[in-house]
Protein backbone atom coordinates (compact mmCIF):
# COMPACT_ATOMS: atom_id res chain seq x y z
CA UNK A 1 0.00 0.00 0.00
CA UNK A 2 3.11 2.09 0.03
CA UNK A 3 3.29 2.59 -3.24
CA UNK A 4 -0.01 4.45 -3.57
CA UNK A 5 0.80 6.65 -0.82
CA UNK A 6 1.96 9.58 -3.35
CA UNK A 7 -0.92 9.15 -5.68
CA UNK A 8 -3.45 9.27 -2.91
CA UNK A 9 -1.72 12.53 -1.68
CA UNK A 10 -1.60 13.86 -5.37
CA UNK A 11 -5.41 12.88 -5.99
CA UNK A 12 -6.36 14.55 -2.78
CA UNK A 13 -4.43 17.66 -3.20
CA UNK A 14 -5.95 18.34 -6.91
CA UNK A 15 -9.83 17.70 -5.58
CA UNK A 16 -9.58 19.71 -2.35
CA UNK A 17 -6.95 22.30 -3.11
CA UNK A 18 -4.36 20.89 -0.56
CA UNK A 19 -4.03 18.15 1.83
CA UNK A 20 -6.21 18.68 4.40
CA UNK A 21 -6.04 16.78 7.90
CA UNK A 22 -9.13 14.53 7.37
CA UNK A 23 -7.48 13.12 4.15
CA UNK A 24 -4.98 12.64 5.60
CA UNK A 25 -6.38 10.39 8.47
CA UNK A 26 -8.79 9.13 5.02
CA UNK A 27 -5.72 7.92 3.22
CA UNK A 28 -4.18 6.39 6.83
CA UNK A 29 -7.59 4.31 7.53
CA UNK A 30 -7.64 3.34 3.10
CA UNK A 31 -3.90 2.62 2.60
CA UNK A 32 -2.96 1.53 6.48
CA UNK A 33 -0.08 3.55 6.75
CA UNK A 34 -0.10 5.42 10.22
CA UNK A 35 -1.27 9.23 9.92
CA UNK A 36 1.72 10.58 11.25
CA UNK A 37 3.88 8.64 8.26
CA UNK A 38 1.34 10.37 5.50
CA UNK A 39 1.43 13.70 7.38
CA UNK A 40 5.11 13.08 6.73
CA UNK A 41 5.46 12.59 3.22
CA UNK A 42 2.58 14.88 2.85
CA UNK A 43 4.61 17.74 4.44
CA UNK A 44 8.06 16.32 2.88
CA UNK A 45 7.06 17.13 -0.79
CA UNK A 46 7.71 20.21 -2.05
CA UNK A 47 4.68 19.65 -4.82
CA UNK A 48 2.05 18.71 -2.03
CA UNK A 49 0.90 21.63 -0.02
CA UNK A 50 -1.03 21.39 3.78
CA UNK A 51 -2.57 24.35 3.67
CA UNK A 52 -4.77 26.14 0.29
CA UNK A 53 -2.66 27.35 -2.15
CA UNK A 54 -3.12 30.78 -4.32
CA UNK A 55 -4.66 29.90 -7.91
CA UNK A 56 -1.11 29.76 -9.47
CA UNK A 57 1.82 28.16 -7.33
CA UNK A 58 5.25 29.21 -8.04
CA UNK A 59 8.04 27.14 -7.27
CA UNK A 60 11.51 28.66 -7.77
CA UNK A 61 14.71 26.52 -7.79
CA UNK A 62 17.56 27.41 -5.72
CA UNK A 63 19.18 24.36 -6.84
CA UNK A 64 23.32 24.89 -7.47
CA UNK A 65 22.75 25.43 -10.96
CA UNK A 66 20.01 27.78 -10.34
CA UNK A 67 21.73 29.37 -7.17
CA UNK A 68 25.08 30.16 -9.29
CA UNK A 69 23.51 31.42 -12.44
CA UNK A 70 21.03 33.93 -10.28
CA UNK A 71 18.39 32.21 -8.96
CA UNK A 72 18.65 34.28 -5.58
CA UNK A 73 18.38 37.67 -7.48
CA UNK A 74 14.98 36.06 -8.82
CA UNK A 75 13.65 34.93 -5.30
CA UNK A 76 14.33 38.58 -4.01
CA UNK A 77 12.61 40.27 -7.24
CA UNK A 78 9.52 37.84 -7.07
CA UNK A 79 9.16 38.56 -3.57
CA UNK A 80 9.46 42.16 -3.85
CA UNK A 81 7.08 42.03 -6.40
CA UNK A 82 4.17 39.95 -5.34
CA UNK A 83 5.58 41.40 -1.36
CA UNK A 84 5.45 37.87 -0.38
CA UNK A 85 7.99 35.39 1.03
CA UNK A 86 8.87 31.60 0.07
CA UNK A 87 5.82 29.41 1.84
CA UNK A 88 3.37 32.55 1.81
CA UNK A 89 -0.15 33.53 -0.70
CA UNK A 90 -0.59 36.89 -2.13
CA UNK A 91 -3.54 38.75 -0.35
CA UNK A 92 -5.62 38.05 -3.49
CA UNK A 93 -5.16 34.27 -3.51
CA UNK A 94 -3.46 34.57 -6.76
CA UNK A 95 -0.07 33.62 -5.97
CA UNK A 96 1.59 31.05 -3.70
CA UNK A 97 5.73 31.02 -3.64
CA UNK A 98 7.83 28.18 -2.85
CA UNK A 99 11.59 27.94 -2.94
CA UNK A 100 12.45 24.19 -4.12
CA UNK A 101 14.88 21.90 -4.96
CA UNK A 102 15.72 20.91 -8.99
CA UNK A 103 13.12 21.17 -11.74
CA UNK A 104 15.47 19.66 -14.40
CA UNK A 105 16.30 22.33 -15.56
CA UNK A 106 19.59 23.10 -15.38
CA UNK A 107 21.17 23.59 -18.45
CA UNK A 108 18.90 26.76 -19.01
CA UNK A 109 18.95 27.92 -15.08
CA UNK A 110 17.48 29.85 -13.29
CA UNK A 111 14.34 28.61 -13.47
CA UNK A 112 11.09 28.05 -11.97
CA UNK A 113 7.24 26.30 -12.21
CA UNK A 114 4.29 27.60 -12.21
CA UNK A 115 1.75 25.01 -11.86
CA UNK A 116 2.65 22.60 -13.65
CA UNK A 117 4.58 24.60 -16.64
CA UNK A 118 8.52 25.12 -16.41
CA UNK A 119 10.16 28.63 -17.03
CA UNK A 120 13.58 28.91 -17.54
CA UNK A 121 16.54 30.94 -18.29
CA UNK A 122 14.76 33.77 -15.72
CA UNK A 123 15.02 37.55 -15.85
CA UNK A 124 13.19 40.15 -14.19
CA UNK A 125 11.46 41.11 -17.37
CA UNK A 126 11.10 37.84 -18.51
CA UNK A 127 9.26 37.25 -14.94
CA UNK A 128 6.95 40.46 -14.81
CA UNK A 129 6.11 38.83 -18.77
CA UNK A 130 5.43 35.29 -17.23
CA UNK A 131 3.29 36.96 -14.47
CA UNK A 132 0.83 39.48 -17.00
CA UNK A 133 -0.29 35.98 -18.36
CA UNK A 134 -1.44 34.71 -14.96
CA UNK A 135 -5.04 36.04 -14.85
Amino acid sequence: MKELLLPLLKKSQKKEGCISEKAVKEISKKTGIPVSRVYGAATFYAMLHTSKQGRYVIEICNSPSCYLNGSLDMIKYLEKKLNIKSGQTTEDNRFSMHIGSCIGCCNMAPAMRINSKVYSKLTEKKIDDILKKCK
